[in-house]
C-alpha cells in the first residue's frame, strides 16, 4: 500500500485531516477526519509502501498495545483509508 500521490495531513483548527492537495479534484463531503493515532501513523507511512503488519508493528512499539489489538486496529484504519479512496496498492 501506499498513500496516494495528491492526499495530504492538514492541521484545520486543532483537526488532523486528510485532504486532497494540488490539482486533484476536492469532494469536500470526503474530507477525512483522523484521531491522534491514525494522524500519527499516517505521518509515519507517508512517501513509503506499508502494508497492515507495518501499521500494527508502529502501534505496538509507539502505544504499547499487544499484537492482536494492533492488528485488529490497523486493519481496520487501513480497510477505512481504502474505503476512503486515499491509499493505493
Amino acid at each position: 500500500m501506499r498513500i496516494k500521490e495528491g492526499f495530504v495531513l492538514r492541521d484545520i483548527c486543532g483537526v488532523k485531516a486528510v485532504m486532497a492537495h494540488g490539482a486533484v479534484p476536492v469532494d469536500f463531503n470526503k474530507i477525512i477526519a483522523l484521531n491522534e493515532s491514525a494522524a500519527w501513523l499516517w505521518q509515519q507511512v507517508e512517501g513509503i509502501p506499508f502494508e497492515t503488519s507495518t501499521l500494527a508493528a508502529l502501534l505496538e512499539e509507539h502505544y504499547d498495545v499487544d499484537e492482536a489489538t494492533a492488528r485488529c486496529d490497523a486493519e481496520e484504519l487501513l480497510a477505512a483509508w481504502q474505503e476512503a479512496g486515499i491509499v493505493q496498492e
